[in-house]
């Protein structure tokens, strides 16, 4: 059976979930607002209504009478090396009603049509908004309609400032650009120009008429007549053409939720589960740019962090859900920075240890740009880190750590896994090599094992904390998290490189540094076993035992995967009692696992795969969620932002389904006493499961196979004998703890408890 039937196939299933995938039910899981956004404009998180297409954003802030819609857009970058460069905000739109003063402000977040809804009433006057950023063209849609006869005043508006050259006109429509270009350090210029479908800047809304704003939204990016494009496609625009655009719009949409779907019997979690799902699919999109620390809802220049690639874990976080939940297509985007700044990092692997390969700083952006030196002059170092030292590194901030290019392997290999697409594994590879060539050179063998030394479990840089006096916190010696993420490498590039059938003459080698690579360091702790950060400190000082937290889970469990209870069960068993621990340690209710600051997508989903019970974890979450949410649904937490979208579909999607360790478990940290089911969730061997539980028991067994790989999968039915139907049609009969079978692409595989 050919790839083309598996399209067909998996086609056929998503048409017959129509019903269930349909705009309305998703809309059940909407939000409401009922007060206007109070953290608008910011640097960070806003907390408005928002909606995307994955490319461009749109964050409706302000109050009724006077609207202010923040447009963003992925590819909008001041490529300038030092903070403050990074992603910019090109502009946005004002609406201002001045019969709604003192108006009721009620608006709603719709994931099912990817809209924003308001409404705004006086005793005098209601007035209804719809606000929607096409999902297949570069077009907000704003629709304004109102019951009395009413004058909007509208003002399309960019940036000033920050070395920005802006320009705008009126004729024949409305439009404004903003360009960043003339700086010498600029790495690439920038330009975008919104254009909107007017001319005028009062709009008469007559009672029952809708009136429908359009603005086109292109880049440099996008294409080279960025301006006229724009400009040309406003003037252009009718309701017939918004009426097919809504039409593509809604399809997209709902074929984006008919690609799996999960029932819990717990609205609470299932909101944030979509909500979730809904914010990344509006952040992120094929054949764009990926989104950074924000995404596209940027409200203000000068975002947190430059708004940049964070490769120590932000840049990564948010896609982690996205590969079990079948949305392949919103992590198409990923690598493609990563692969873009190679020829960087092999420079500084030769320039500044010596060494083949890659070697990435903390930061980066698109196109091969780099987010993170030190400031230019001692005077800044000196106010913004305490030292007038800046020079560290060759200006670079690389803050001790060498994992920065490693730690992106963990979602390549997540999406090989589940998909086993060749043409990706040959994308991905020459990245994986770099890595590798990067770690057998730095890698020493000491006394029969290899060691890790000078690689930083934590940043280590000057700053205003600690005087600028940093250098005697340097000297980790086998961190945890350097261990894991380089034992992940090794296992996964003899995977891709086996199934590629290149470079066999370096697996003796990559498996020797695997067998020699040394042990996790482990101590005691309250008279127990407990993970160790690492196995000595700065100055060969020894450390005392920790426990399991979010920087050691990266390494072993997630992104990793090379530690769980199929892999090696003591270990995991120390892991767990880590965990246990954390409600001890636990400062205020809701920081169980420390996660106010970072990790909630992290410490969540990692107690899920060491076995912590799921009521526990969910009762925790939810302590969580309250404690840092806002109304639109965005996990709030202080060292970053769009990565709490993995949060909750990533936890719920571990406890139904698990693959990492090679073995699909069905229900694997579940509670049997409450009825749960998914559909379509996507496992590791290209796998498409669809499964059910109730009154305790597993119902159903539905397995789709892209690529024809060998399933091995824990009996769902413990003991019982297990029948297996190929397309409808009984086959073998199995038995014992763990099934195991061959199948063929876009075969569709039943499993049934055997009765004679």
């Amino acid at each position: 059976m050919d790839i083309y039937k598996v399209f067909l196939l998996v086609l056929a299933f998503a048409l017959s979930m129509t019903k269930i995938y349909s705009q309305q039910s998703m809309d059940q899981y909407k939000v409401i607002f009922t007060n206007p956004p109070q953290h608008v404009p910011t640097s960070k998180t806003p907390d408005a209504p928002i909606a995307g297409n994955g490319d461009i954003g749109v964050t409706m802030g302000g109050g009724p009478d006077s609207l202010r819609f923040y447009i963003g857009k992925n590819d909008f970058w001041r490529a300038y090396p030092v903070y403050p460069g990074g992603i910019a905000l090109p502009g946005g739109l004002d609406i201002l009603f001045k019969e709604l003063k003192d108006a009721s402000y009620y608006a709603e977040q719709l994931p099912g049509s990817a809209e924003i809804k308001a409404t705004f009433s006086t005793k005098a006057c209601q007035v209804h908004l719809s606000a929607w950023v096409a999902a297949t063209a570069n077009k907000i849609i704003i629709e304004l309609r109102s019951d009395k006869k009413q004058i909007a005043h509208v003002r399309l508006w960019t940036v000033e400032g920050n070395g920005a050259i802006t320009a705008h006109g009126n004729s024949p429509v409305t439009w404004v650009s903003r360009s960043f270009q003339t700086t010498k350090l600029l790495s690439w210029p920038t330009h975008i120009a919104l254009a909107m479908n007017t001319e005028k800047d009062e709009l008469i809304l007559n009672p029952g008429e809708t009136v429908r704003l359009v603005i086109t939204v292109y880049t440099n990016h996008d294409t080279e007549s960025w301006k006229n494009k724009a400009i040309s496609e406003a003037i252009q625009v009718t309701d017939t053409f918004i009426k097919q655009l809504r039409w593509e719009h809604q399809t997209w949409w709902t074929n984006f939720w008919r690609l799996s779907h999960i029932d819990i019997g717990d609205t609470y979690f299932e909101k944030y589960y979509y909500q979730s799902q809904y914010l990344f699919a509006c952040s992120s999109r094929k054949g764009k740019f990926a989104p950074g620390i924000w995404g596209p809802f940027i409200t203000q220049d000068g975002a947190a962090w430059g708004g940049d690639y964070h490769l120590n874990y932000n840049y990564q976080a948010p896609y982690w859900a996205s590969y079990s939940s079948n949305h392949i297509c919103l992590t198409e985007n990923f690598d493609q920075p990563l692969l873009d700044y190679m020829e960087a990092g092999r420079m500084f692997a030769r320039k500044l240890l010596d060494c083949d390969g890659i070697y990435y700083p903390v930061g980066i952006g698109p196109k091969g740009l780099c987010t993170s030196m030190w400031p230019l002059t001692p005077e800044e170092m000196q106010e913004k880190y305490a030292t007038r030292e800046n020079t560290i590194d060759n200006g670079y901030k690389f803050l001790g750590q060498k994992i920065n290019a490693v730690f992106s392997v963990g979602n390549m290999l997540m999406r090989y896994y589940s998909t086993y697409d060749k043409n990706y594994a040959q994308k991905i590879y020459p990245y994986l090599l770099a890595c590798a060539d990067f770690w057998e050179d730095y890698l020493t063998l000491e006394d029969g094992r290899y060691v890790i030394r000078m690689d930083h479990f934590n940043e280590v840089m000057p700053n205003k904390r600690n005087g600028g006096i940093w250098r005697d916190k340097l000297g980790d010696f086998n961190s945890t998290l350097s261990l894991g993420l380089v034992r992940m490498l090794f296992k996964g590039i003899l995977d891709v490189s086996t199934f590629l059938a290149v470079d066999e003459v370096r697996h003796t080698h990559w498996n020797n540094i695997l067998k020699k690579l040394s042990n996790y360091p482990i101590g005691v702790l309250d008279g127990r076993l407990s993970l160790k950060n690492m196995e000595r400190g700065p100055q060969n000082k020894e450390v005392i035992a920790s426990g399991l937290n979010r920087v050691s889970i990266h390494g072993l469990i997630l992104p990793s995967g090379v530690m769980g209870p199929i892999t090696d069960s003591v270990f995991n068993t120390i892991l767990l009692g880590d965990v246990e621990r954390w409600s001890h340690k636990q400062r205020i209710k809701g920081d169980w696992g420390n996660t106010l600051n970072n990790g909630i997508e992290t410490c969540y989903p990692g107690a899920v795969r060491v076995g912590y019970p799921s009521d526990e974890i969910l009762m925790h979450m939810k302590e969580r969620i309250e404690m840092a949410v806002y109304p639109n649904s965005w996990i709030v937490q202080g060292g970053g932002g769009i990565e709490t979208f993995a949060a909750v579909p990533l936890t719920i999607n571990e406890m139904l389904l698990q693959s990492y360790e090679g073995v699909i478990r069905l229900f694997p940290n579940w509670n049997y006493q409450k009825d749960a089911s998914f559909r379509g969730l996507r496992t590791y061997g290209a796998f498409l499961v669809t499964s059910s539980l109730k009154n305790g028991i597993i119902q159903n067994v539905d397995i789709i196979s892209e690529r024809g790989r060998l399933c091995k999968i824990e009996n769902p039915w413990r003991n019982q004998s297990v029948q297996i139907v190929r397309d409808g049609k009984s086959a073998e009969i199995l038995c014992g703890k763990w099934l195991q079978f061959p199948t063929i692409i876009g075969e569709k595989i039943e499993l049934r408890v055997y009765t004679k």
